[in-house]
């Protein structure tokens, strides 16, 4: 668990965020903060709205009301005057490098090794030059455990291999929010420990990240806060002891029963 950041501006705002897919209302006016430094877990049964919250936070879901800012500027919306407007797709892919996502697949260039595949952004996108790319990429595979796999393509690599590697390349476009979506949910048990591993150590260098997850250990062992959604709002929020725990709320107490 990280140490709490003495700053009371949150990094990540949420207020009153909602998204609906057709009739069917899958968040309803999320109200939600992360201090710098700071890690969140969300848990919950599968379609309580996680993953589609995760997915607005960075605007691959675009919400339909609600307002997200990430250090004090809206995400996928910019000032005109006094008016909020929705940004172009290339000022949204600007803003979305702050924020590196890992998702529960994992994503990679099947053509490409990996550090290709982890200095490929950095390259195109921040125009970073290969030589200095590849310095970096080397020390950001090194520090997920797979520096002498660098040259390694996906199909030659585990899954939790894989997963790794695209944690590495998230972080190098230097994010200043992580968003993990269920990054374990796709590995073999004996493989989540390494991810897991990994995620740890982020946390302990002071990552802001935001988890969902259904690893409640991890949740209880290194989240500074833990939120609690079903039918696509938050039931139950606190310290992770404190939910998981004394949960307060005949629902989150019903979920733990089962998964606990």
């Amino acid at each position: 668990m990280s140490i709490a950041n003495p700053n009371p501006m949150p990094l990540l705002n949420v207020e009153r965020l909602s998204k609906s897919y057709g009739s069917h209302h899958v968040l309803k006016g999320i109200d939600m903060s992360v201090a710098a430094g700071d890690v969140t877990c969300i848990v919950g049964p599968s379609g309580s709205g996680k993953s589609t919250l995760l997915r607005c936070l960075n605007y691959l879901e675009v919400p339909d009301s609600g307002a997200i800012f990430l250090q004090g500027e809206p995400v996928g919306m910019r000032w005109r005057g006094e008016k909020l407007y929705r940004m172009s797709f290339n000022e949204l892919s600007v803003q979305r490098q702050k924020m590196g996502m890992v998702f529960q697949g994992f994503n990679l260039f099947p053509h490409k090794t990996a550090l290709e595949n982890v200095i490929e952004a950095p390259v195109i996108v921040k125009g970073i030059g290969k030589a200095q790319a590849a310095e970096e990429g080397m020390a950001l595979l090194d520090k997920v455990g797979l520096k002498e796999r660098a040259h390694y393509y996906p199909r030659q690599l585990s899954g939790g291999q894989q997963q790794r590697v695209a944690i590495a390349r998230s972080l190098a476009m230097q994010p200043t929010l992580m968003l993990f979506d269920e990054p374990t949910s796709a590995l073999d048990p004996e493989l989540v420990g390494e991810v897991l591993s990994v995620m740890r150590q982020l946390a302990e260098e002071g990552m802001t990240m935001v988890v969902v997850t259904h690893e409640m250990s991890f949740a209880r062992d290194v989240a500074d806060h833990l939120i609690f959604m079903d039918g696509g709002v938050i039931v139950e929020a606190g310290a992770p002891n404190d939910v998981l725990s004394r949960p307060q709320h005949a629902r989150t107490q019903s979920f733990l029963a089962r998964v606990l």
